[in-house]
């Protein structure tokens, strides 16, 4: 009878009985948690800003890849070149943004294939704006800044969302320290900005994922200049 066991008796009973279930209960319990704590996106940190002026654009990023409190990589670059005159700065998941990035780049080979002449920079921008909408069900984790020269010659700032929502801007700031940045820009870039790589942002001091290096392009109807300007690497 049940009433004259011993209690390890009792236990063992429990243990090779009743408690099996219990058990894969708790085991599938324990699969669902870590299937719904699954993330598709890893926010891999840095900064993007640009300024645009009468007849260029600057646009800025860190070198600076992490994920949480870990740096990945010291040297990865956060601007794409797509055509002779327009660069794509792009912080976000870096998986998304390579992705992105690559088809960006084949749809403008096609375009000079076919065509004869490189994708203007607003054609480039209707072309973001469509590829990153197309995605909205399950976006790319990444938020753009696309820059160039216009038909006219004057320097332009698109500065999008994640699903290709955009504004024609005179300065854009994306990324981990982005809402850090668009007060100081605010502040600090005058009416008519200057083509002047040597202003100091102090960004980095404010920001742990933006660092290690900023890349610098010029951007102009005659071509792109770089310059790199080291910081501080902790």
């Amino acid at each position: 009878m049940m009433g004259s066991r011993s209690m390890p008796e009792a236990v063992a009973w429990t243990t090779s009985g009743d408690a099996k279930l219990h058990l894969g209960d708790v085991e599938a319990a324990g699969a669902h948690e870590q299937r719904a704590a699954w993330e598709p996106y890893d926010f891999n940190g840095g900064t993007v800003l640009a300024i645009a002026g009468k007849d260029f654009v600057v646009v800025a990023g860190d070198t600076r890849l992490s994920t949480g409190y870990s740096i990945l990589s010291r040297d990865e670059s956060k601007l794409h070149q797509l055509t002779p005159t327009t660069v794509l700065g792009c912080p976000g998941s870096h998986n998304d943004v390579i992705q992105l990035r690559g088809v960006l780049s084949i749809q403008a080979q096609m375009y000079q294939h076919d065509n004869g002449a490189e994708m203007t920079s607003s054609s480039m921008a209707q072309l973001l704006m469509n590829t990153l909408y197309s995605r909205r069900f399950f976006p790319y984790y990444a938020f753009c800044i696309l820059c160039g020269i216009d038909e006219e010659g004057k320097g332009v700032v698109y500065s999008y969302d994640a699903i290709g929502s955009h504004d024609r801007v005179t300065r854009a700031a994306q990324g981990s320290g982005g809402h850090l940045m668009i007060p100081l820009l605010d502040n600090l870039v005058e009416h008519e900005s200057r083509s002047d790589p040597k202003r100091d942002f102090t960004l980095q001091e404010r920001d742990i994922y933006t660092g290690d290096s900023v890349e610098i392009l010029t951007i102009t109807a005659s071509g792109i200049a770089r310059e790199m300007f080291a910081l501080k690497r902790d």
